[in-house]
């Protein structure tokens, strides 16, 4: 990556905000962790191993005689699922409650550790009626209800490694990771709520399982949520959740497995190829989630209340909403439905009924509550909140300062993750009680984990340089391989530097050696010879008091190889007044550079996104470019194409 152009333009940010006194006082990690982890990294991780409960310790640590191929812990033995609810329920937590599910249309369900154990033992014994066994694959393809956490939990209660595929993707993409995972069974729901409505999901499961390669499958355990009567039913395949499940007993021993034992296959998006099936297994993954959920959150399981928004059908919904938290006996929220349904402030009003006091969420979804306006947050009773996170994406620092001001009551400390499906669990974050946060960065690596910047050679660059993110030493919750394509995962992941992971990712560090991701290597703009990011471009943008939300393409031009095309979305109050678009284009020409200049800088209505909240920015390129739409299956709202595509001018700006 060129270090010239915008690298050595990149946003200067000079605000800091040191930890709260009483926060620093108190906090489960201190600045120690960091020369204790120096001194002896793998020491460092044995100890941290000993938060779980083992049926054998471990006496090995880390094996990494046959790189890329790591194991850690070994010769250990445990049960993920009984770390995540029975021993808590042994230890005499059984009446705290460990899911407080809201649903989209204003049901509630309270969940303690001890029905979590009963429920998790009736699913275990369920599948083991449907002929699961240990090293079976088990599909789950579910909205955001408590018995998706219950079979995610029964999976690894009985050693048949889960593959929880995304309930918004199409009966297309379902069918290629059944087929990929061979899947045994499969757990689905007639549907869930989506913005008000029921949205059905078995009728793609009897799509998916009439492609090639899904003969795999016996069964189908269907969960009712809708109550929908338009669903299809395979007699001898087809069974409910309800009549089988809760028939079963509650009683169910544990087994233990290897810690090298596989724990999940998740795929990655698949956007364009074959999706990557993300190998991930027992103990080195339940080691290194529990640990950064109490580190980066500062987690005091007897009074904290937790609420991650993803979906678990994202690795974010893995780690931080199961497996995570549950391991460490959080108490946490569990939501249904999206931000806006049935109220622009249905997020904030969860906090306050909950009292919700640690959050973790995406920066799309913090960049549209500006847009809907500061007063909506302003209505509720947000003072429970200490800590809010940040994950998925890079967050521009007018995003990151906004959530601090108007969700967190300007007291509370923000911590931006950065981390990967591939990687399993945090990597690079503040911690709160530790870090003086600069807003945009994602700062330093955690404890124990390495990770440099280096350039086109692999050489580490110097504070103030830009380049590749890369990680220089094996983690515990690392992916293990690519399901089924050791290769794939030695191209991939290893190739492009030696003895070093490569992220995917361009990042910059500061003066100060601190981290500032650039967002995906495809996400960097060649511009007349100058690598330019996109979020640099973006973060400009919406540092504009007129705009809410931007997304940066790179088209092609035969000018300048690509040029830049921002779409908008503007605040509130913004109007897309005459001039407003030329004032935009020279608002980052003044803070990037003449070079980092948008071409098109045209406001819309709505952004593409997922269901999981990511912009779709390959459709946003094929609009710039005049190309054919591409699979536009996994979008919340595929219609926001045809309203951009309608706003597109005859013609850009030339100069």
């Amino acid at each position: 990556m060129n270090e010239s152009g915008s690298i050595s333009n990149m946003l200067k940010e000079e605000r800091r905000f040191p930890p709260p006194a009483e926060l620093a006082a108190h906090a489960n990690v201190k600045a120690s962790a960091y020369d204790q982890a120096k001194a002896d990294r793998l020491a460092f991780w044995a100890e941290q191993a000993q938060r779980l409960t083992w049926t054998t310790a471990p006496t090995q640590t880390l094996d990494w005689s046959n790189p890329p191929f790591a194991t850690w812990f070994a010769d250990g033995k445990l049960n993920v699922a009984y770390n995540c609810v029975d021993r808590h329920v042994e230890a005499g937590h059984g009446d705290r409650t460990a899911i407080n599910f809201e649903g989209e249309p204003g049901d509630s369900r309270t969940i303690t550790y001890a029905e979590l154990q009963a429920e998790v033992s009736k699913a275990a014994n369920a599948l083991i009626e449907l002929g699961v066994e240990s090293g079976e694959r088990v599909a789950i393809y579910m909205p955001m209800i408590p018995e998706t956490v219950i079979a995610m939990l029964a999976c690894a209660r009985i050693g048949a490694p889960h593959s929880v595929v995304f309930g918004g993707f199409s009966a297309d993409a379902l069918a290629t990771r059944i087929a990929d995972a061979e899947a045994r069974v499969v757990i689905t729901a007639d549907g869930g709520y989506r913005k008000g409505a029921p949205s059905a999901l078995k009728p793609a499961v009897d799509d998916a399982l009439t492609k090639p390669g899904t003969d795999s499958v016996r069964s189908v355990l269907v969960v009712r949520r809708t109550g929908q009567d338009d669903i299809g039913w395979t007699e001898g395949r087809d069974v409910w959740w309800h009549e089988f499940v809760d028939r079963q007993s509650a009683e169910h021993s544990p087994e233990s497995f290897d810690a090298e034992h596989p724990l999940f296959i998740l795929y990655t998006s698949g956007t364009t190829g074959k999706p990557k099936g993300i190998l991930h297994t027992s103990g080195g993954y339940l080691t290194q989630t529990a640990y950064t959920h109490h580190a980066v959150f500062d987690l005091k399981p007897e009074s904290d209340v937790f609420w991650c928004t993803a979906d678990v059908g994202w690795v974010t919904g893995h780690s931080y909403i199961v497996y995570g938290p549950l391991a460490n006996g959080a108490t946490q929220v569990l939501y249904e439905g999206t931000p806006d349904s049935p109220h622009k402030g249905r997020w904030w009003e969860i906090v306050q009924k909950y009292g919700v006091t640690l959050l973790y969420t995406a920066p799309t979804a913090i960049r549209a509550s500006m847009k809907w306006g500061d007063d909506i947050p302003a209505k509720f009773d947000l003072s429970s909140l200490r800590i809010l996170g940040s994950v998925g994406e890079p967050i521009n620092p007018e995003a990151w300062v906004w959530y601090r001001e108007h969700i967190g009551a300007g007291r509370t400390p923000v911590v931006d993750t950065w981390w990967q499906t591939e990687t399993g669990g945090m990597m690079i974050s503040p911690l709160p009680g530790v870090t003086d946060a600069k807003p945009g960065s994602a700062q330093t690596p955690l404890p124990g984990i390495n990770a440099t910047v280096v350039d086109d050679e692999g050489n580490e660059v110097a504070p103030g340089g830009g380049g590749y993110l890369t990680l220089t030493e094996p983690w515990p919750a690392m992916l293990r391989t690519i399901w089924g394509d050791d290769q794939r995962f030695i191209d991939t992941y290893w190739s492009r530097f030696e003895g070093k992971y490569f992220a995917g990712d361009g990042a910059k560090r500061d003066a100060d050696g601190d981290i500032w991701l650039l967002g995906r290597v495809d996400d960097v703009m060649l511009v007349s010879g100058h690598n330019i990011s996109t979020t640099e471009v973006e973060s400009s943008l919406v540092a504009h008091p007129k705009v809410a939300e931007a997304a940066v393409v790179g088209a092609t031009d035969p000018q300048t190889t690509q040029a830049i095309c921002a779409f908008v979305i503007l605040r509130g109050d913004g109007q897309e007044a005459e001039g407003l678009v030329e004032e935009l284009r020279a608002h980052v020409a003044q803070q990037l550079g003449p070079i980092a200049k948008p071409k098109r800088v045209l406001p819309v209505a709505e952004l593409p996104k997922t269901r999981s909240g990511k912009i779709m920015r390959r459709l946003l390129r094929d609009v710039a470019e005049n190309r054919a739409l591409g699979d536009v299956s996994t979008l919340t709202d595929s219609s926001v194409m045809d309203l951009i595509q309608s706003r597109l001018p005859s013609a850009p700006s030339e100069d």
